[in-house]
């Protein structure tokens, strides 16, 4: 059986605040709630391996992207960067050379997403390092998480239209939405935060949406297939 994970207390400021902040009921409206847009660039998508080298957070405030107070970093890596690494997000290891390390570039990230409901596009890939990130800082990354291509396939779904696409880019292109800096953690966490907004008021026409309904768009996927 395995054993849970047993976390040291957390001991920065940034980890503290994060841990005590409450985040919005599940029964909030969504345009209500307050929102943390976040992507991560990696060397590779194994977190027990791999590592996050930049990072992006975009605020969403009563239904609207606050891009002045957008947030990007970097981190410094451990070991070198894999070419195909490289070639995807075009950050070579010399370019994070006078990077902090990660345990302290991640604070302002962390700082940034407290009090507030996480969004990413493919929930699995910044789960998985997060929550390894988080875990090394002493606490647990909260629930709940929206995800931007659960919420296309959803609406594509209510829509009777094929599935829509998975890729970000692609995505924001079927909403008419302009798509900004590819493979870039700030152009990224833009475009995703654009296509939450028109996605959370698309589905909207269908039903009334709450922080909880739009976490739960996988199951309710089950639900309208049936």
């Amino acid at each position: 059986m395995r054993r849970p994970t047993l976390l040291r207390s957390p001991t920065s400021p940034e980890a503290k605040l994060y841990a005590r902040t409450p985040v919005e009921a599940g029964k909030t409206p969504w345009r209500k709630a307050h929102y943390c847009v976040v992507d991560l660039e990696l060397s590779g998508l194994d977190p027990r391996h791999d590592e996050i080298i930049s990072f992006a957070a975009v605020p969403i405030d009563a239904g609207r992207v606050v891009a002045g107070d957008a947030l990007y970093g970097l981190c410094q890596p451990t070991r070198a960067l894999p070419e195909q690494s490289v070639l995807i997000h075009g950050i070579r290891t010399v370019d994070l050379a006078d990077a902090p390390p990660f345990d302290e570039a991640i604070r302002p990230l962390i700082n940034a997403m407290a009090g507030r409901v996480l969004v990413v596009h493919v929930a699995w890939v910044e789960r998985s390092f997060l929550c390894r990130a988080f875990a090394s800082q002493g606490f647990r990354l909260r629930s709940p998480i929206l995800d931007t291509c659960e919420l296309g396939q959803l609406l594509a779904l209510l829509r009777h239209q094929p599935p829509a696409p998975r890729a970000l880019d692609e995505l924001a292109r079927s909403l008419n939405l302009p798509v900004h800096r590819q493979h870039h953690a700030l152009g990224d966490a833009l475009t995703t935060a654009q296509v939450f907004l028109a996605l959370a008021t698309h589905l909207e026409e269908f039903n009334p949406e709450t922080v909880q309904s739009l976490a739960r768009a996988n199951q309710r996927h089950r639900t309208h297939r049936v």
